[in-house]
C-alpha cells in the first residue's frame, strides 16, 4: 500500500467515527426519547417538559421500576461534557427514592445523620423560595434527596441545587416545568407540593 491509500482509510476511519458520534448524541438530545446508559432499561421518552421516562422490570422479581430524569439546563465547571441530573425512582407504582447526580466529585460530606451515614448541607431553591437540605452523601458521587424537595420541584418553574465540589460551590439550574404530573401520580403515587 502507498501513502496516498493509507491516508485516505485513516480520514474515511476518522469520518466514519466522527458520524457515529454525532449520530448518537443526535440520539441522545432528540425531544422523543434518549438512549438509556442502563443495561435492561427501555430506552426514555418524554414526560413532559424536559423530563424523560425510561422503564425496566426486575430480572429476578419481576418488579416494575420507572425513572424519570431531568437535566440540568448548564454544565458544572469540573465536567463540562456531563450535566447535573435528578433521577426520580418508582416501583411497582410507589415513590422508591431521588437522587441529584451532579456529575462532578462532590466535596467532604458536612456531618453524620441520624444513622451515622454521612451527609451533605445544599441549598435549593424553588421559583422565589429557597430553603437547606441535608442530604445523605453517597460515595461522593451523588446525593439522595429528601422527598420533599422532588414534590416541590415537580410544582416548580425553577429548581436550583447549590452542592460543596472538590474545587469549590457550584449551581445546578433545573427547569422542572411540564412534567406529565398524571404520568408521574400512576408511576410513583406522588403529587407535587408548592413549597
Amino acid at each position: 500500500m502507498n501513502i496516498s491509500t493509507l491516508t485516505a482509510k485513516a480520514l474515511l476511519a476518522c469520518l466514519v467515527l466522527v458520524c457515529v458520534s454525532t449520530l448518537s448524541a443526535f440520539a441522545q438530545d432528540a425531544p422523543g426519547g434518549a438512549m438509556s446508559p442502563y443495561q435492561g432499561e427501555q430506552d426514555g421518552v418524554s414526560a413532559g417538559g424536559q423530563w424523560m421516562k425510561f422503564q425496566s422490570e426486575d430480572k429476578m422479581t419481576g418488579a416494575k421500576r420507572v425513572r424519570f430524569e431531568l437535566l440540568s439546563n448548564n454544565f458544572l465547571r469540573e465536567d463540562p461534557d456531563y450535566k447535573p441530573r435528578v433521577e426520580l425512582v418508582c416501583t411497582n407504582g410507589k415513590y422508591d427514592h431521588a437522587h441529584f447526580n451532579p456529575g462532578a466529585k462532590l466535596g467532604r460530606p458536612d456531618y453524620p445523620g441520624f444513622w451515622g451515614q454521612p451527609k451533605m448541607e445544599v441549598m435549593v431553591r424553588f421559583d422565589a423560595s429557597h430553603d437547606h437540605k441535608g442530604w445523605n452523601w453517597v460515595a461522593g458521587r451523588f446525593l439522595d434527596m429528601d422527598k420533599g424537595t422532588i414534590r416541590n420541584a415537580m410544582a416548580s418553574q425553577v429548581f436550583n441545587v447549590e452542592i460543596k465540589t472538590r474545587t469549590g460551590y457550584a449551581i445546578a439550574e433545573f427547569s422542572p416545568a411540564g412534567l406529565n404530573l398524571d404520568e408521574v401520580k400512576k408511576s410513583c403515587d406522588l403529587t407535587p407540593k408548592k413549597p
